[in-house]
């Protein structure tokens, strides 16, 4: 017998694979999951549930993780890692049907994980109207240069435009309602998707009364206690940013090891927030490049798809951006391109940037590399 040889299968399209090999056709997408695996990290379970959920684990040749505590009983609480294919995930969760201690809701929970959405990435062309953005500020301050730059942007394949008239880089002053407003209505006479980069709840929904879709809150919905009110009044979608809000400290920023998981939870409290404020439309955005040092930001960048766990739409801002650590906008256009095909490929909703031709090229690259 000849020499063996294997390959490991990093396409994610494993049922392309599977029909390579010529596997029957007619069980491909049962098959697919029993080839896709995932690990799901549950939080705070009680020691019951943790309990629970390892043995009905163990049933189905899956695993689950818990504190070394949690067989003795000495602590009250533990995080766990369940893990498996989609397959015995599926199985896991049937069986907590079953079962006491608000494990059936877990078991909803987990299914909803288990559905594979994939979407095309939509891009967001930043149009920043202010006198002091780090990237362009005072390029497009005024009115005809404003409106030239939003068609150039919509003609290079913009899917959405985001107004900013006020600066969130650090140390940047705050500007008054009046100020945003009288730079960003004009604009929203044109014909576009206008999604609009405020803090200021009254700039919010003036522009929401004027044709506005999206409210993109660099601070999640903190800075403003009315915003999520106008939000819901107006049924409009919301960008939730996480940001520490702690007024631009800057280069204070210490590494944080638990960066993803830290991000996550305040963003999960800030979503549950907006819920009971009647929200429905959500998108989140991590934050990269607020209050964060470079390893957090590329830290969250590779672990993005995390992120897709709550069910929302996922946002990427790094266009530019100066975590970068890059001299002029033509090689932060260049890296930010680079970066968000990373962005693409694992199906980002949306790409906020600066530069949208050459994503727009990028997109229509990749789509026909798929066909």
């Amino acid at each position: 017998m000849g020499k063996f040889i294997l390959k490991e299968i990093t396409n994610t399209n494993i049922i392309k694979e599977l029909d390579n090999i010529g596997f029957d056709k007619s069980y491909q997408f049962k098959a697919q999951e029993k080839y896709c695996y995932k690990n799901l990290k549950i939080f705070s379970l009680n020691v019951a549930q943790a309990n629970i959920l390892k043995q009905t684990a163990l049933t189905v040749g899956a695993d689950c993780a818990v504190h070394r505590e949690v067989i003795t009983g000495k602590i009250d609480h533990s995080d766990v890692i369940l893990g498996g294919s989609y397959s015995q995930l599926r199985k896991i969760a049937e069986k907590l049907k079953f079962q006491p201690f608000s494990l059936k809701e877990l078991s909803e929970e987990i299914l909803r994980q288990l559905r594979q959405v994939k979407t095309e990435t939509k891009i967001v062309g930043i149009l920043n109207i202010t006198e002091n953005s780090f990237s362009d500020g005072g390029k497009y301050n005024d009115s005809i240069s404003a409106i030239e730059h939003l068609h150039e942007l919509l003609k290079d394949g913009a899917d959405i435009i985001d107004i900013g008239a006020e600066s969130t880089k650090p140390g940047a002053e705050e500007i008054p309602a009046n100020i945003q407003l009288a730079k960003i209505l004009p604009l929203l006479k044109q014909n576009a998707v206008f999604s609009i980069d405020t803090r200021n709840s009254a700039v919010a929904e003036e522009c929401l009364k004027n044709g506005a879709k999206i409210i993109n809150d660099v601070s999640g919905l903190k800075f403003d206690s009315n915003m999520a009110d106008v939000i819901a009044k107006y049924n409009a979608t919301v960008v939730i940013q996480h940001s520490i809000n702690r007024q631009n400290k800057g280069n204070n920023v210490k590494p944080n090891p638990n960066i993803v998981d830290d991000v996550y939870l305040d963003i999960y409290k800030q979503i549950e927030y907006a819920k009971s404020k009647g929200i429905e439309n959500i998108i989140i955005d991590v934050g990269i490049g607020f209050d964060k040092t470079w390893e957090d930001n590329f830290m969250l960048f590779n672990r993005l798809d995390e992120f897709k766990s709550f069910g929302y739409p996922v946002m990427l801002g790094i266009s530019r951006k100066s975590f970068l650590n890059l001299n002029n906008n033509e090689e932060r256009d260049i890296f930010t391109t680079a970066l968000n095909t990373i962005a693409i490929e694992h199906c980002i909703d949306y790409i906020r940037v600066h530069n949208v031709k050459m994503h727009r090229k990028l997109i229509d690259i990749y789509k026909k590399d798929l066909l």
